[in-house]
């Protein structure tokens, strides 16, 4: 008995993670990792997890999980005409051969792609090497990235049902997005989440996300609509990217230094939300206004909090407005086009709908519909059907 221990334990599961450097890629590969460890663990199988992709914003978000961390050169390639195609396809060459060389050292049982131009090298050259490839798409109208990698893959994961016609039918399992269980299970009080940032529990807080690199568009309409709001008694928790903090944080000061107490402390702007900070930032809301990345959407429905979506024009094939128009449609989310959010509107519509309980338990009714909550645990079980490994 323990020398079947042992070999149990010598027991390895290699798998690489690919995906673009943004929190958009990178908190869904971990949390499928996350499910993919716990099965492993219940067997004795050790898991050895590499991400292999662009640097992404903050290494520690990898190395506290166990996972391993290499980065390659990467590229994209724009839908509109850019001396910066011409640069760009070199790097997606270059990322390729780095690729080649690091899969061929590590040399993993499959890999894992969540998309985006930065794992394309990975998935083509994962391929070469006979590697099996399993990709997940997070929006409703599917990447380039993903489009071109689809024929190298054994399974293609979805999160929207509407992605489906894009892809060999066959090959193709709509699970929904991964959410981290942390966030699934957030059982943080609201009054004591409010308190975790120095508001009033009494208050409504609403939550302004501009993303993991955060969104100087959606800063100016906060700043534009932030003493409205907290006229009207509402407190105000901003992310605002770090490289806009400093500018926000000293035109907000601005803006608070001519309103009375206690209005000065209705405001808080975060540069960064780690995942403790993220998750009484979720607990503590009232309404979260965002952009419509896919991401950020199955959060907030895991949350089953009311938002208000401003989709990003510029994104690729528009897919922000398209996830956006997924989620609303099951009247979870308010969508407002960037070219018509003024600071009014926003402000009427925020405030509108924390007045109004009817509309926010609809919202939240909404949001309850549409999340799918074992999507992480379903997309570990599909990659060790993958493999032919039956954990069960």
């Amino acid at each position: 008995m323990v020398t079947q221990e042992i070999n149990l334990r010598e027991l390895k599961l290699k798998i690489v993670l690919a995906g673009g450097g943004t929190g958009g890629h990178i908190y869904p590969l971990i949390a499928v990792y996350r499910h993919l460890k716990r099965i492993t663990d219940q067997k004795l199988v050790t898991l050895d997890a590499t991400y292999l992709g662009p640097k992404i914003f903050d290494e520690s978000v990898f190395t506290n999980e166990g996972i391993k961390t290499i980065y390659i050169t990467s590229g994209k390639w724009r839908n509109y005409f850019s001396l910066m195609n011409f640069v760009d396809i070199f790097k997606i060459i270059f990322g390729f051969f780095q690729s080649l060389w690091q899969l061929w050292k590590v040399m993993p049982d499959i890999i894992f792609s969540k998309g985006g131009y930065g794992a394309l090298p990975v998935v083509l050259a994962g391929f070469l090497l006979g590697i099996p490839i399993v990709i997940h798409e997070s929006d409703a109208v599917p990447g380039k990235s993903n489009k071109l990698a689809a024929p190298f893959a054994k399974k293609i994961l979805l999160a929207f049902e509407s992605a489906k016609n894009y892809f060999l039918p066959e090959k193709v399992v709509v699970v929904g997005n991964p959410i981290r269980e942390t966030i699934l299970h957030n059982n943080i009080p609201q009054e004591n989440a409010k308190r975790y940032f120095k508001f009033l529990p009494e208050k409504s807080v609403v939550l302004f996300l501009g993303g993991s690199q955060g969104s100087q568009r959606i800063n100016d309409l906060v700043l534009d609509c932030l003493e409205e709001l907290i006229k009207n008694e509402v407190q105000v928790l901003h992310q605002t990217g770090p490289n806009n903090f400093k500018e926000v944080f000293l035109e907000a000061k601005v803006i608070l230094d001519f309103l009375p107490e206690p209005y000065k402390n209705f405001y808080q702007a975060k540069d960064f939300f780690y995942e403790k900070d993220y998750l009484n930032a979720l607990a503590a809301a009232d309404l979260i206004v965002a952009r419509a990345g896919s991401g950020v959407i199955f959060e907030i429905a895991a949350s089953k909090k009311p938002a208000i979506l401003i989709p990003l024009p510029e994104a690729a094939r528009d897919h922000q407005r398209l996830n956006a128009i997924e989620y609303a449609r099951f009247g979870g989310a308010l969508v407002i086009e960037e070219k018509n959010a003024t600071a009014n509107l926003l402000a009427k519509n925020i405030l509108d709908i924390l007045n109004n309980p009817t509309k926010r338990n609809n919202m939240i009714n909404g949001a309850k519909l549409f999340i799918k909550k074992d999507a992480a645990e379903e997309i570990a079980k599909e990659l060790l059907n993958v493999l032919n490994l039956n954990f069960e």
